[in-house]
């Protein structure tokens, strides 16, 4: 069960790392409540995202062990936003790209994650997400295109609205790039703007991943 790493974060959060290796077939019985998962298990779903599925609940309550020691189990909105009914007050993100699944638990608040493997397709679709002065900032390099779509993820999971124009509506201040590091981020809306404050990592060699904690006090 390769749990790679649970990491604790601001405001009682916990950020947790999984290097999938396994089939779902292999990770479907280590789930607990298997009667709940095996009703929420999403069937017809191709091998790989059904193992990133099960490896993402796997992570959770990992996670929640780190913060709680009451039961509950993972659900998902009518928006797809994962949440834990018998702990309505807390919070939980969740994201998977290749061989690796992130998440966060956080006992209040909100919170936003999300990790990609660096390829050109974020370049090549960039003028559909960036404005141009982002577009400016990333020039050629294949790493910024990446950060910065994991950015914006992570800042439309933070909010869940619908209807986001993410060239538009979630900005991003320039930055240099390094192995980690703070972004900020600007969320624009019809009748309110705010700033928020987005950290990033390299996980592994060829990932960027980007995550966001903030308490009740900050929203």
């Amino acid at each position: 069960m390769p749990l790679h790493s649970l990491a604790s974060l601001p405001h009682g959060a916990y950020l947790g790392l999984w290097r999938l290796t396994e089939t779902v077939d292999e990770l479907l019985p280590l789930l607990p409540y298997p009667t709940v998962y095996q009703a929420l298990y999403p069937a017809g779903r191709d091998p790989t995202r059904a193992a990133q599925w099960a490896a993402g609940r796997l992570l959770v309550h990992a996670l929640l062990l780190k913060v709680t020691t009451t039961p509950a189990t993972l659900a998902n909105d009518a928006n797809g936003r994962p949440y834990l009914p018998t702990l309505p007050d807390y919070a939980v993100s969740l994201s998977h790209s290749g061989e690796w699944v992130a998440g966060i638990v956080a006992p209040q608040g909100r919170v936003g994650i999300d990790v990609e493997l660096i390829r050109g397709k974020a370049q090549k679709l960039a003028s559909r997400f960036l404005s141009e002065a982002e577009r400016a900032d990333a020039g050629d390099d294949a790493t910024k295109y990446s950060l910065y779509w994991s950015a914006k993820e992570t800042l439309y999971k933070l909010h869940s609205r619908r209807g986001l124009v993410f060239k538009e509506q979630l900005l991003l201040d320039p930055f240099w790039l390094r192995e980690a590091g703070e972004l900020t981020a600007h969320l624009l809306l019809k009748n309110s703007r705010s700033q928020h404050q987005l950290m990033y990592l390299r996980p592994a060699p060829g990932y960027v991943l980007t995550y966001c904690v903030e308490s009740l006090s900050e929203l």
